[in-house]
């Protein structure tokens, strides 16, 4: 006996449509690519739009120029950094535990090929245009900075930490965890540190930062 296959018959008319912020990411992400290939000045809006298989008309509709692409494409890294970091599950954490995640989820951002491939575009284009570095100032170093030290003063207000600035505390902080790596590796003297790495790297952080800030009981 011959089984009786039901065949899916597939709908009439055109294939849907994808949604706005889908269509977002995918422009995104063909942004990236021809930013990390051919720099900010050259990469074309015609060629982001043929990478990512949209029109031109579309690409502008979602983002009126260059600079507005850059500016989410950014903003996009910097929020899977935030999402990497909940809050609620922060501050469940104990002072130790809290303060090695977040340096953690600080190092697999600014220390990733794509951060440090970002840093050396907008470092070379920047007096060209001055906007991008704005923008990446404001949308990645601001940004990350509000939630780390905003962790940094809560742990302050709880009495288990002693930060006379916790500002200034909060640059010394990324820049134990991500300068010099950051450095060697965006002269390609260093290659980008992997995983394990960073791992270490955010304990070794950890483990000095709470030697010199914990508050030690009397």
């Amino acid at each position: 006996m011959v089984p009786n296959h039901k065949i899916e018959r597939r709908p009439r008319g055109r294939p849907q449509a994808r949604c706005d912020e889908d269509t977002r990411s995918v422009i995104i992400e063909a942004a990236n690519k021809q930013f990390h290939e051919n720099g900010y000045a050259t990469a074309s809006i015609a060629a982001i739009a043929q990478e990512a298989g949209v029109s031109t008309k579309t690409l502008y509709r979602l983002f009126p120029t260059k600079a507005d692409l850059f500016s989410d494409l950014i903003s996009d890294r910097i929020g899977r950094f935030l999402l990497a970091l909940d809050p609620t599950t922060l501050a469940a954490a104990d002072l130790r535990q809290g303060l090695e995640r977040m340096l953690m989820a600080y190092g697999m951002l600014t220390l990733s090929e794509d951060t440090i491939t970002m840093m050396r575009l907008v470092i070379g284009e920047s007096d060209r245009f001055p906007e991008i570095a704005a923008s990446f100032y404001e949308n990645a170093i601001v940004r990350t900075n509000a939630l780390m030290e905003g962790w940094l003063r809560k742990q302050v207000d709880r009495g288990v930490i002693a930060l006379a600035d916790p500002h200034a505390a909060c640059g010394m902080l990324r820049g134990m965890m991500a300068m010099e790596p950051q450095r060697a590796a965006m002269l390609r003297q260093q290659p980008a540190p992997g995983i394990e790495e960073i791992a270490a790297r955010a304990k070794m952080c950890a483990d000095l930062f709470m030697n010199g800030a914990a508050v030690v009981p009397a």
